[in-house]
């Protein structure tokens, strides 16, 4: 079975800014690029830092009321020893999160989860930006459709187990699984466990074979409407 790793679904095509680069720079590559975040690199082309659109509204949030008040709210400034967020530098967020490009993708989402972060920077071997994955981009596999996940449990999972091959009988409907037949709690179980890692599956169920229709696996029709 083939696993995507963080590689397949990562984008290349990073929108990389210098320490340096002003606020309002940044704001304006959002704009017209249409993006989120930027990366923040060094002259070597290194990741030092990201900044998100929640940084720039952050320090936007910290500017004085028009009657002057800070209404409590405590500068990220202050908290980084610096007078104003003015630049990439004083407004990102570092050290930077990142990723191997090698990593399949469910160590991605862990990571990500732990860290408390909607992208993970991803580096080459060398530590140069190699590109960005988002949460978005770790449910790709998700939009496989029925057919394409069953075709891949009839070839390479029962067809990895001869004692199911020809007793357990699959359904796959909106990505849930349905394993059924009666070969056994074992077969079936080593069944289950192999569609659970099948790039795409939501879940897996398992349930006495009621069908009649014997043991070929097969995928429901697509509901009309």
């Amino acid at each position: 079975m083939k696993h995507h790793t963080v590689s397949d679904v990562m984008t290349t095509d990073v929108v990389a800014v210098a320490p340096d680069a002003p606020f309002k720079k940044i704001a304006r590559i959002f704009h017209d690029q249409a993006v989120s975040a930027v990366a923040v690199v060094d002259e070597g082309h290194r990741p030092i830092g990201v900044v998100s659109e929640a940084d720039l509204l952050r320090s936007v949030a910290e500017l004085p009321g028009v009657e002057g008040a800070w209404r409590g709210v405590r500068l990220l400034s202050q908290e980084r020893g610096l007078p104003e967020a003015e630049t990439a530098a004083d407004l990102m967020s570092a050290p930077v999160i990142t990723a191997s490009a090698d990593w399949n993708l469910t160590e991605a989402a862990r990571h990500m989860q732990l860290e408390g972060v909607k992208r993970l920077i991803v580096t080459s071997s060398d530590g140069g930006l190699a590109g960005v994955v988002s949460r978005r981009d770790l449910l790709r596999p998700y939009l496989r459709s029925d057919e394409a996940i069953h075709g891949e449990i009839v070839g390479a999972v029962l067809g990895g187990v001869p004692s199911a091959a020809e007793t357990i009988r699959v359904q796959v409907r909106d990505g849930v699984v349905t394993v059924s037949g009666d070969t056994g709690e074992r077969a079936a179980a080593d069944v289950a466990r192999l569609c659970r890692s099948v790039e795409g599956v939501v879940a897996v169920r398992t349930s006495p074979d009621t069908s009649g229709t014997g043991p070929q696996a097969d995928v429901p029709s697509r509901r009309e409407g």
